[in-house]
């Protein structure tokens, strides 16, 4: 089939319509390659006429800026239904605007983001099949080997280096078209541990997994210090030159996810792999402290759009 997003709206409370509205306008795309999940009650201001898959809205639950049960439902009702259009291949790719994760709670909605809801609907246990959360600036990647988890609870096992540089080296390969990817690999401790000075998962964990991963002919690195190894991706970035690795594995959230947002934050595309249909999102939330001002940004949404046809 040719290629066909959907796009959700999210949280109708937060910015999500308004920069889905502004990037439509901004790109032109044609009609019969985009389908919005969500209300036309929501779409003031679109300039083109596209199909949308009405999900059940009711303007007296609009609270600009509020976090709210009913802004739940309907985000995550908005993702179920782009879920069950990729299980009937109605569709090649979706794109997310902004959710609150307090918001699903409120709705009854127990996961920790789009992703996770995502995972839970589409992935293949049979093919092994997984949502790993990738941000994408331009050519600088960053993996998160672990999600939404408090630091505390952040674990980095041989086996989870085994299963997930395997599965971002497919994913470069077969999505990025990258005939031989490059993985950069954050240690989990400061300075690599310091020869188990500073912790040894590096040496208990890390080693036994790249002996492993280099045998099968993965060409990823030993575990650097991330604020050394983030120092070789800002350079490039800044000055518009290639980045010296495909993808930088990150530990936990905030040590991938500060540098790539420091760089790049209106560029930044959050993007879920790993599972049989590519989603990509803005890299930002629901802003709700800027809600319903019409002064939102829409360049990370854009980005998110671009990305959902390049790689799907």
């Amino acid at each position: 089939m040719n290629k066909k997003i959907a796009i959700t709206l999210g949280d109708f409370n937060g910015i999500g319509p308004e920069i889905t509205v502004k990037a439509l306008n901004k790109l032109q795309l044609k009609k019969d390659e985009v389908v919005i999940i969500g209300s036309k009650k929501l779409l003031n201001g679109l300039n083109t006429d596209y199909e949308v898959v009405e999900i059940p809205f009711d303007e007296n639950w609009l609270e600009i800026g509020q976090e709210t049960k009913q802004a739940g439902e309907f985000s995550y009702n908005c993702l179920i239904k782009a879920c069950e259009m990729a299980k009937n291949r109605e569709i090649t790719a979706i794109v997310t605007a902004p959710v609150s994760k307090n918001a699903l709670h409120l709705a009854g909605h127990d996961f920790s983001g789009q992703t996770e809801v995502l995972e839970n609907n589409l992935a293949n246990p049979l093919k092994n099949e997984k949502a790993e959360m990738l941000f994408v600036a331009k050519d600088f990647r960053v993996l998160l080997l672990t999600r939404h988890l408090a630091l505390k609870d952040v674990k980095i096992t041989k086996e989870i280096l085994i299963e997930k540089i395997n599965r971002i080296n497919s994913v470069l390969k077969n999505k990025f078209f990258i005939e031989k990817p490059k993985i950069a690999l954050c240690s989990l401790n400061p300075h690599a541990g310091e020869n188990g000075i500073l912790g040894d998962d590096e040496i208990k964990e890390f080693e036994p997994a790249l002996e492993v991963l280099k045998h099968d002919g993965i060409d990823v690195t030993k575990p650097m210090a991330s604020d050394t190894l983030f120092v070789k991706a800002a350079k490039p970035y800044l000055t518009n030159q290639k980045q010296p690795f495909d993808v930088y594995c990150a530990c936990y959230h905030d040590q991938g996810l500060i540098p790539v947002k420091v760089l790049a934050m209106d560029e930044t595309v959050n993007m879920t792999v790993g599972l049989s249909i590519i989603r990509t999102s803005p890299a930002h939330g629901t802003a709700y402290d800027i809600a319903g001002k019409n002064i939102a940004s829409d360049s990370s949404m854009v980005e998110a759009i671009k990305q959902a046809f390049y790689v799907n």
